[in-house]
Formats: C-alpha cells, sequence, structure tokens
C-alpha cells in the first residue's frame, strides 16, 4: 500500500489510501472539556426531558417549547452558531457527541435536531449578515423555534419535483407563496419556518417564512408509528407574502441549500443512532440481568449472549465510524484555518459519502439492536409501560429521514466516481482512484481494464502475495485481512468504472442495483477499517502508558472488531459474488472475466482465519455481564 499521509485523507480515499491510527479521532482522544459537556447533556436529558416523557406524549408543546429553552440556558441552541450570534461555535466533535447524549430521548433530540439543526443550518451558512443578525440570536436564545419545510406529497426523495410556487408580488416588494409540505416536524409550535419553493415554478430558491403571515396554515398532527413527544404536521401557503429579504441565498439555489443541510443532517444523525443503540444496550442489558428463568438470569444462556455480544459491536464499530468522521472533519477545518461558513460547508461536502455511510451504518444498527432490545424483553418488550417499547417505534424513522437509506445508497458511489473522474478545466481528479485501480488491473493482468484505464505501474509485487495471510487470532491478521479485501472492493469498483465509462450522472438510475451493492462493500470496507484503527490506537497507546483498564478496553474492542469483520467479510465476498456476472455482462471479454474469477478466487480462499467466531461473542457477553 502507499505511504501513510500525515493529514487526515481526503472523502473517499479510504479505499485506496492507508490511515495512520495517529492521525484518526476516536472516544478515547476526548478531552476533559468533552466530557463534561457529554455529562452535562446527559444528566439534562434526564432530569428535563425524560422526567416528563408522559406529558409530551400528550401532546403538551408549551412543556417541549420550555425545555428547548431550558437547553438554550445551557448554550445547547447554538452549538453550531458563531459566538457573534450568541452561539458556542463548537468542534464537530463535541457537536456529535452533544447529538449522541441528546439521543437518549429521541423525541426531544428530533425536536432539538431540527430547530437547532437543519432549522438554523440555512440561515448559519446562507444567510444574508441581516438575516442573521435578525434570527439566530433568537433561535440561540430559544426565543424563536425553528423548523425546515421540504418535503410535499409528490416531492420526498426527489426534492426538485416540489410544487410549491413563489411568484414577486407587481410592487417587488414580497414574494407570494402557494402550495403545501408535509410531515414538517416541529410545526406544531415552531415561529419560522425554512420553505422551499420555485419562484416563477422554476427556481429552485430557499425562504425564511414567518408563523403569523396571513394566508400561512399548520394542518393537524400526524398520527406516527413513533416520535410521539415530537411534532409533526403538514403545511399550507394561501397567497402568503414573504418579503424579498426573506430569500435565503440566491435564487435558484435553494437545491444547494437542501443538500448541504442534509448532508450535515445525516452527520447528526448517524452520531445519534450510536446514542440511541447505547440505551437500549444498557436496558436490555439490566433486563438480562434481573430476569430469571429456569433458575437462573437470562443472560447466562448463550443465545441471549449472542444478541448482547452483537448489539455491542455494532455499537463499537458505528461509534468508531462516526468519531473518525467527525475527527476528518475538524482535521480539514483546522488546515483551512477557518470556521467560516464556507469552511464548514467544503468540510461538510469533501466528507459527504463519509457522512451518508454513517448514517445507513447507524440507522440500520440502530434498527437491528432495538429489535434485538425488544425480543430479550419478550412481552414487556412489546408493552409500552417499559421503554423498550419507545425506542423500537422511536428507531424506524431514521432509515427515512435526511434522505432515504437507499437514495444515500446510491449517493456514495456516484460521489465518489463522479470525484475520481477529471471535471471540466481540471487537469487531474480530485480522487485518486482511477491511478489505483490502472495499477491494480495491470497486476491482475485485466488487458481490456488495463486498456480502459491506461497502463499503470505494478501496484502489487505478485497476485500470489495474497496468500500469505496468517491463520491465527492475532490482531495482525485483522489488518492483514483488511488490506486484501479493499483490494477486493477496488477490483469490482474498477470493473464498474468501466461499465459506467462515459455514463452520464442522470443515466445512473438504471443501474441501482449494482451501485447499492458497491455501496454496502463500500460501508463494510468503512466500518471494517474505522474499528481497526481505533483499536490499534487504543494498543499503542497502552504499549506507551499501561494500565489495567486500558488493557480491558483493548480486549473489548478487539472482541467488537472481530465479531464484526468477519461478518463484514462474509458480506463483502456475498456482494462481489453478485456484482461480477452482473458488472461484467454482455461483451465483456470471456478470458478478462476467467482472471477476475480467478483473482477472486485466490483472494477469498487466502482470507479465512480459523477463528471460533462463538467462542469470541461468549467472551464479548461476558464482559458485559460481569
Amino acid at each position: 500500500m502507499d505511504t501513510p499521509r500525515k493529514n487526515s485523507i481526503l472523502g473517499g480515499e479510504f479505499l485506496i489510501e492507508e490511515s495512520s491510527p495517529e492521525n484518526v479521532f476516536t472516544p478515547e482522544d476526548f478531552s476533559e472539556d468533552q466530557k463534561m459537556i457529554a455529562d452535562m447533556v446527559a444528566e439534562f436529558t434526564q432530569k428535563e426531558v425524560l422526567s416528563h416523557v408522559k406529558e409530551t406524549e400528550q401532546k403538551d408543546w408549551n412543556l417541549v417549547r420550555k425545555t428547548l429553552q431550558k437547553a438554550a440556558e445551557l448554550g445547547l441552541l447554538g452549538v453550531d452558531v458563531s459566538e457573534k450570534y450568541g452561539g458556542m461555535e463548537l468542534d464537530k466533535i463535541t457537536s456529535l457527541l452533544i447529538a449522541e447524549k441528546m439521543s437518549a430521548a429521541p423525541s426531544f433530540a428530533v425536536s432539538h435536531g431540527a430547530h437547532a439543526g437543519i432549522g438554523s443550518w440555512p440561515i448559519i451558512f446562507f444567510g444574508t449578515e441581516a438575516q442573521k443578525k435578525k434570527y439566530l440570536p433568537r433561535i440561540v436564545s430559544g426565543e424563536l423555534i425553528s423548523a425546515y419545510a421540504l418535503t410535499e406529497a409528490n416531492a420526498g426523495s426527489d426534492a426538485k419535483a416540489g410544487k410549491t410556487t413563489a411568484v414577486l408580488n407587481k410592487e417587488g416588494t414580497h414574494y407570494v407563496l402557494n402550495g403545501s409540505k408535509m410531515f414538517i416536524t416541529n410545526a406544531g409550535f415552531a415561529d419560522i419556518f425554512i420553505v422551499f419553493a420555485k419562484i416563477d415554478g422554476k427556481d429552485f430558491s430557499a425562504f425564511i417564512v414567518e408563523r403569523n403571515s396571513q394566508g400561512f396554515i399548520v394542518g393537524k398532527e400526524e398520527d406516527k408509528m413513533g416520535l410521539w413527544s415530537s411534532s409533526t404536521c403538514a403545511l399550507a401557503f394561501d397567497d402568503v407574502l414573504v418579503p424579498v429579504e426573506n430569500l435565503l441565498g440566491e435564487r435558484g439555489k435553494g437545491f444547494k441549500i437542501a443538500l448541504n443541510v442534509l448532508n450535515f443532517g445525516r452527520f447528526k444523525l448517524g452520531g445519534g443512532c450510536v446514542g440511541m443503540a447505547k440505551v437500549v444496550l444498557d436496558e436490555a442489558l439490566k433486563y438480562s440481568l434481573q430476569r430469571v428463568q429456569f433458575n437462573q438470569p437470562i443472560a447466562n444462556f448463550e443465545l441471549i449472549k449472542e444478541k448482547l455480544a452483537d448489539m455491542a459491536a455494532l455499537i463499537f464499530v458505528g461509534e468508531s465510524m462516526a468519531y473518525r468522521t467527525a475527527g476528518m472533519i475538524d482535521a480539514r477545518l483546522r488546515e483551512a484555518d477557518k470556521q467560516s461558513s464556507e469552511g464548514v460547508l467544503s468540510a461538510m461536502e469533501e466528507y459527504a459519502a463519509e457522512c451518508s455511510i454513517m448514517k445507513i451504518f447507524g440507522s440500520e444498527a440502530l434498527d437491528f439492536v432495538a429489535d434485538e432490545g425488544v425480543q430479550i424483553l419478550g412481552g414487556y418488550g412489546y408493552s409500552r409501560e417499559y421503554p423498550m417499547t419507545r425506542f423500537y417505534c422511536d428507531s424506524r424513522i431514521n432509515r427515512i429521514f435526511e434522505g432515504t437509506n437507499e437514495i444515500n445508497r446510491l449517493l456514495i458511489p456516484m460521489l465518489l466516481i463522479a470525484r475520481a473522474l477529471p471535471r471540466k478545466g481540471e487537469e487531474k481528479p480530485r480522487l485518486g482512484w482511477v491511478e489505483n485501480f490502472k495499477r491494480l488491473a495491470q497486476e491482475l493482468k485485466l488487458p481490456t481494464l488495463t486498456l480502459i484505464l491506461k497502463e499503470g505501474v505494478p501496484f502489487f509485487k505478485t497476485i500470489h502475495d495474497f496468500k500469505g495471510a496468517k491463520n491465527n487470532d492475532d490482531w495482525q491478521t485483522e489488518k492483514e485481512l483488511l488490506s486484501k479485501y479493499k483490494t477486493i472492493v477496488r477490483l469490482v469498483v474498477g470493473l464498474a468504472m468501466k461499465r459506467f465509462k462515459g455514463v452520464k450522472e442522470e443515466e445512473f438510475v438504471s443501474a441501482q442495483s449494482i451501485l447499492s451493492r458497491i455501496s454496502n462493500a463500500l460501508i463494510k470496507i468503512y466500518a471494517m477499517e474505522s474499528v481497526i484503527l481505533r483499536v490499534e490506537k487504543m494498543i499503542k497507546n497502552q504499549n506507551e502508558n499501561p494500565t489495567p483498564e486500558k488493557e480491558k478496553k483493548i480486549r473489548y474492542g478487539c472482541l467488537c472488531a472481530k465479531n464484526f469483520n468477519h461478518l463484514a467479510r462474509i458480506d463483502i465476498e456475498n456482494i462481489v459474488r453478485e456484482l461480477v456476472p452482473e458488472i461484467c455482462g454482455n461483451g465483456f471479454p470471456q478470458r478478462e472475466l476467467f482472471f477476475v474469477r480467478k483473482s477472486l478466487q485466490v483472494l477469498f480462499e487466502s482470507n479465512r482465519p480459523k477463528v471460533s467466531i462463538i467462542d469470541s461473542k461468549r467472551e464479548l457477553a461476558r464482559m458485559l455481564t460481569s
């Protein structure tokens, strides 16, 4: 592999570059200030939010509003707002940590995020100075509650299909809005709304709309599957007059605002899912130790142990991915030496694929953990008298929020493939994927692939080097296997780039099955690498300053990594077996297809460590229950 870089890798480079553990941020690196903030948020969530769940589930929006104002007193409504406007302007690691701790109360976390997140970011990043001065201090103080209004009945994932219109009046003083929105969080009590509409029916734009505007109508509360303590309503606009100075950003640039805001939202959502999953595991663990069947706690039974181990492993991996990504974003901001709106947007855009990966992995891991949590509690898990039911119902929306997981699965490879090809006017692409693939193609003796991607220098000495994996249960094996599975995925992505050479972005819709599977493989690679880097860093720190507590955490991390990586490798193998014949369809040289399959066979056969995953799960469960 290439020599590790001194600084963070670029977005999407995780597949072709090696990261050094010392350049990766992990939860073990939290500062004392960050730990103190985390404890403060956890205490606030427990005392001020969870203690009043029964009232807020009865739609007491006055109480929700007051709780948001109490959060404002702690600075929690201005986490991402500049100090100039009364905010805290915290780094993204701390911002993510706050989202994680607040997720113990999912409904309130959603209300908070709709206000201090997607309801504020458009003004923070795209607002004029006058708009920022007018609204941000009042948003930070909780005087004004904000909401984000993008979705329409016929415009969900396809946001540009929205029908809400804005027309400039004859006097040129106001835009006249007509149309509707649906599924708007905080709508029942918000004061201002970020509304997207097409000026003259064509220029997709964003506006700041105040609740007291004439013709602005808030519909009834939605009867939702979960998030019972959060407000969700439809909106209607009947000749609503919006001052021209409330146009947000440039005319026709609404899609840019929506994409950037949703990208930031995915980043926060991934961390929030990790936090919620931790609470679910704690509840399941506590119950399994107290519940006695057949004269012993059910935590003693192997099938319960496996469930607890699987839950713990997913959480540890998700946490590793989330804070690695946050660390890369903060490193990018430090390198740019700015925390300006432009700097933040640039950093978030750089790691857009990783944010989508966080969102997908976090939401699906949470769903698995919540489902297993209900199963461990049995009948009690199905009763609304116990919090597990609420967590189960609340978790499901996360796979739909901030762009469905299906949309995000298409975005990940499309973003990265686009970066791997030079844009008009550029000398070289932002990502060195093509250069990497052409070296791999030559080494694997794939002549047509080499011809398409042009000649390059050998990347590996010989394909037979792959046969050197050690078949033992040491940590070095995990690192070796990661390198080999990266190669497998690189090969498949290279084949896909050949297949899609010259295809326009809008035509990618016909290749969803291929793109989603590539995305699944990339998600597995990013997850495996993130957890391996975290554990490797823990081992290095232990060697420098050994303690029994560190040793125990390292063993826990190793077990989580091995349990997850074992299944991830199996998943990647299955994905690749499905993808190769689909990508290498009609017209693909049979001789080259033979080489592809032979290369994959060598890789797969050399990558099977002789490890007892069942024993590993038993040990992990013992650590959890002891």
